[in-house]
């Protein structure tokens, strides 16, 4: 039986902390580690990462924009940096944030949820915004799979209040998001959904006590968002959850040992 994304994070958390470290390769970041702005300093600032803490951290966020600005190149790193993730024995959250409906979002599924795609992820993040039932077939993908999908529910941008603290009949979107995903995990079984909170407001503005997922947190580091914050704004879903540092860490580089020291940083070593 194939172990499910949720027992998979459960154990290298376990392992290793809850940190997860976002592979975001700006060209600031390039830049600032005295790399070209193509697809050969991409690849040797990403991989260079991994290599350096793979063995330290639980999981590694690619942030996929940053590898399909360099086409076909990027993408085959992309590929390569994923492979180096699973030989480290992290796991994998691609942040492409898709969203579509019917074959399109199946296509997109198959494309980093499949057992076979060359661009495997351990999961995904997706956007519920066409609908939350469009992300069903991410979801079945996923429960097949073993692997997860997180949805934004409640972002680390300032303009996403507008519509994910917008209300209905009853509550607001970002809360009918949350509640839909728990109500899906407890249906599966797996947990294989996860939400993403972004840890840079003064309050959430949602209930997550009942939610029974992942939840990734980006914003820590340079968005203003801070690990010592994330027991106020989380309270006793704290356990739950995944803070993303991607500058952050990425900052201290190119030293193996500065990208060390910073990782160990903030895992409390």
């Amino acid at each position: 039986m194939t172990a499910t994304y949720q027992g998979r994070l459960a154990a290298v958390t376990e392992a290793r902390g809850s940190l997860c470290v976002g592979i975001d390769p700006h060209a600031s970041v390039l830049e600032a580690w005295r790399l070209p702005a193509n697809a050969v300093g991409l690849e040797k600032c990403a991989r260079a990462v991994v290599e350096a803490v793979g063995d330290k951290v639980a999981v590694f966020k690619p942030q996929s924009a940053f590898f399909e600005r360099f086409g076909a190149a990027g993408i085959a790193v992309l590929e390569r940096v994923l492979a180096d993730i699973r030989a480290a024995g992290a796991l994998s959250i691609l942040d492409v944030k898709r969203g579509d409906i019917g074959s399109t979002m199946a296509g997109y599924a198959a494309a980093y949820l499949a057992d076979d795609a060359p661009l495997r992820a351990d999961a995904i993040t997706v956007s519920p915004y066409l609908g939350f039932g469009s992300l069903m077939p991410a979801f079945d993908q996923a429960h097949d799979t073993g692997r997860g999908v997180y949805v934004l529910a409640r972002t680390s941008n300032p303009e996403g209040a507008e519509i994910q603290l917008a209300m209905g009949e009853d509550s607001s979107v970002a809360q009918r998001i949350i509640d839909e995903s728990a109500r899906l995990n407890r249906r599966s079984g797996q947990g294989a959904i996860g939400l993403v909170v972004g840890g840079t407001h003064d309050s959430i503005g949602c209930d997550l006590s009942g939610f029974n997922g992942s939840i990734l947190v980006p914003g820590i580091g340079f968005q203003g968002g801070r690990i010592d914050d994330l027991p106020r704004l989380f309270g006793d879903a704290l356990d739950r959850v995944l803070p993303v540092v991607s500058r952050g860490v990425l900052a201290a580089g190119p030293s193996v040992f500065a990208l060390t020291a910073k990782v160990e940083q903030f895992l409390g070593v």
